[in-house]
């Protein structure tokens, strides 16, 4: 009762501490905003957390101050990393944020941020005041919730997130978007900006509302993420608010993080020189002008989950083309077989797709001989209708082991022996199966790039999708070559056909040329060929085959065939 004032009015409140420090509360926030490294700096433990280079600090500030930032860097530069911590702290500096993580499929979003954020908390052991329970992550949904109500959650490069409503996005491994499914899906997720907490709710106009980022290794050249990229540095260049930043395997590596120097350079004798140039070389590969086909077309193509391994049903359609490699380079010197499953509607005939069921490679260290015998052992999986080989050139030598017998040197099974449908070659056996087209593509090469093209552009093509190294399982792995290699060859054939560009000749004729000359092109060859064949012999309809037709304007008798199926 002594320290109570009398004369003290009864309604008067006096100032919190609160109250008194809240310009040092708002300096302090401000400085956790704008300078996200040296807030990382204040609260990394003393006896563990990682110490960031300089390039590390320049990338986490460019995402804490641009609306859009365009990140291309190779593999090991812990661009994945940055990106999630650079959430962590924005989810505490912003209360009631939400944003989301986005890949190709909402699985491989949820490994990221699963991956991440125990790195995360490892490293910086702090967060874990800042969130509420504990970090969900299951059935490929993931969810990390803050006290203050932020939330970091995952979605898909897809139009399953249609509809969706976040304030900011990541965007990993955006060169292999779709401009569409941006346009229509993802750019529309963040059309609502966050509002302040308390009663005067309101959007705050020096937020960065509506933020994208997009981060990936680069890709190919002409594509819409590559446009997208020549865009943004434009508009870096006229301060609109964009920005763009990227680097090669040097820099990582000379701060010693991901791959030693020896290692990257030894991989760089394996692989192919635009998967090297892609993922450690940070460049955008392939042709923008003249490009044989509109990459982003191609790349819509590759929808298929998984290879087709043998023919399911007698009644399905194969067909089989055969490129004979000529290549220099010894260490891809290799023949290309690719197996395309033909698609009609039912009741016209018509042709729907051409699935590529899979891709084999067949080196050229063997004889004709046995490469035929693999030819053949393939062929028999699938049943195909007709095998189109190049028969130009080093192809006659393919083309006369085919028309041999042949005895499996394993099973020591029959293989059988092909005949020619439009040749006057002779096989080994008069009960030879017809099945072989012996192609000349001199002269035809406009017809063959021609039928390509409108099988990419019409969306007739249908190839095996894109996976990244941690989509398979060690299950997968322990069979490499029915569940990875498919995919592999896959991306090989996609980098054959980057690398090509269309060269006009007298008379309007057209070739391809490639841009790196050290890359081969027998995926594409084989692959053109098989379509060709298709296109020419057997896309009519029902309707048409009912008509009464003058078979000797036909020049093979594998037109023949083709139509007595209908």
């Amino acid at each position: 009762m002594n320290d109570y004032n009398l004369n003290q009015p009864v309604n008067v409140i006096t100032e919190s501490s609160l109250e008194r420090n809240l310009h040092k509360y708002i300096d302090f926030l401000s400085f956790v905003r704008w300078y996200p490294d040296l807030y990382l700096d204040l609260i990394k433990p003393k006896d563990g957390g990682i110490h960031l280079h300089f390039d590390q600090r320049v990338f986490l500030r460019a995402m804490s101050r641009f609306y859009a930032l365009y990140g291309c860097f190779p593999r090991g530069f812990s661009k994945t990393y940055l990106e999630i911590l650079e959430y962590f702290i924005t989810a505490v500096a912003y209360p009631n944020i939400s944003l989301s993580v986005t890949a190709q499929t909402k699985e491989s979003a949820a490994d990221f941020l699963k991956d991440k954020c125990a790195e995360i908390l490892r490293h910086y052991p702090m967060f874990e005041n800042e969130i509420k329970g504990k970090p969900r992550f299951q059935r490929g949904e993931a969810e990390i919730i803050f006290k203050n109500g932020s939330k970091i959650d995952n979605l898909a490069n897809s139009q399953n997130s249609k509809g969706q409503r976040r304030n900011r996005l990541h965007i990993e491994e955006s060169a292999m978007l779709n401009n569409e499914v941006f346009e229509d899906a993802l750019k529309p997720v963040v059309e609502v900006p966050r509002y302040t907490a308390g009663k005067l709710a309101i959007a705050n106009p020096e937020e960065l509302n509506r933020q994208i980022h997009f981060f990936t290794t680069p890709g190919f050249r002409g594509s819409s993420e590559f446009e997208r990229n020549l865009h943004m540095i434009k508009n870096m260049i006229d301060l609109k608010g964009d920005f763009v930043i990227g680097a090669n395997w040097m820099l990582p590596c000379w701060y010693g993080r991901g791959s030693l120097k020896n290692e990257i350079l030894e991989r760089k004798k394996v692989e192919s020189p635009i998967a090297f140039a892609q993922n450690y070389g940070g460049e955008w590969t392939g042709c923008s002008d003249n490009a044989l086909v509109n990459i982003d077309r191609l790349l819509s193509c590759r929808v298929l989950k998984n290879p087709i391994l043998k023919a399911e049903k007698n009644t399905d359609e194969y067909y089989m083309g055969v490129d004979v490699a000529r290549s220099q380079n010894t260490n891809n010197n290799q023949s290309s077989a690719i197996i395309g499953k033909v698609n009609r509607n039912p009741a016209t005939g018509r042709i729907i797709s051409i699935e590529i069921a899979n891709i084999h490679s067949i080196s050229n260290v063997l004889s004709f001989d046995e490469q035929a015998i693999k030819i053949k052992k393939i062929a028999n999986e699938y049943k195909p209708k007709v095998v189109v080989v190049d028969g130009n050139g080093l192809g006659a030598g393919l083309i006369d082991a085919l028309l041999k017998e042949h005895i499996d040197p394993i099973t020591k099974e029959s293989l059988g022996c092909w005949d020619t449908i439009n040749t006057d070659n002779k096989p080994e056996s008069e009960y030879a199966e017809k099945c072989v087209f012996d192609l000349k593509a001199s002269g035809i090469q406009t017809k063959i790039i021609t039928a390509f093209v409108d099988c990419v552009d019409s969306g007739k093509l249908k190839l095996l999708e894109k996976r990244q190294e941690n989509d398979f399982t060690d299950k997968d792995r322990e069979n490499f070559e029915e569940n990875i290699l498919p995919f592999i060859q896959t991306d090989l054939l996609i980098e054959e056909i980057s690398n090509l560009k269309v060269k006009y000749g007298n008379n309007n004729n057209l070739s391809v040329e490639k841009v790196i000359k050290k890359i081969d092109k027998d995926r594409f060859s084989a692959l053109a060929y098989m379509i060709f064949y298709i296109y020419e012999f057997c896309s009519f309809t029902k309707r048409e085959v009912s008509k009464q037709f003058d078979i000797s304007k036909f020049p093979f008798r594998a037109a023949t065939s083709c139509r007595e199926r209908w």
